[in-house]
C-alpha cells in the first residue's frame, strides 16, 4: 500500500465514524477498515485503533450522561458531547490525510 492510499484509508477510519453514527452504529466502521486494511498496513491499523477506542469512549460516555441524568449534570453532557466528539472526529480526519498521526486527548484504549 502506498502512502497515499495509507493517507487515504487512515482518514477513513475516522470519519468512518461519522457516517456509521446516522444509524447507531460509530463503531462498524473504524473497526471493518481495522479488519480489513489493518493487516495491509500498521499506520492504517493504528488510525483505526485509535477511532474504534476513541467511539467506544464516546459511547460509554454517553450512557453515563443518560445515568447523570438523574442529578441533571447529564442533561448539560449529553449535549456538549456530541459537539465535542464531531471536532474531534474532524480533526483527526484532516489530520490522518496528511498523513499524521492523531491521538484523541480523552481516549479509553480498549482495543489494542
Amino acid at each position: 500500500m502506498n502512502v497515499a492510499e495509507e493517507n487515504t484509508w487512515a482518514s477513513a477510519a475516522h470519519w468512518s465514524a461519522l457516517l456509521a453514527t446516522v444509524v447507531g452504529l460509530g463503531f462498524l466502521g473504524p473497526l471493518l477498515i481495522m479488519l480489513i486494511k489493518g493487516p495491509e498496513s500498521p499506520r492504517v491499523r493504528a488510525a483505526a485503533v485509535e477511532s474504534l477506542n476513541f467511539e467506544i469512549t464516546y459511547i460509554i460516555s454517553m450512557l453515563a450522561s443518560v445515568l447523570l441524568m438523574f442529578i441533571f449534570i447529564g442533561f448539560i453532557t449529553i449535549f456538549i458531547l456530541p459537539i465535542i466528539w464531531l471536532v474531534l472526529r474532524i480533526i483527526a480526519s484532516v489530520a490522518a490525510s496528511k498523513g499524521e498521526d492523531y491521538r484523541y486527548p480523552v481516549n479509553i484504549r480498549l482495543v489494542k
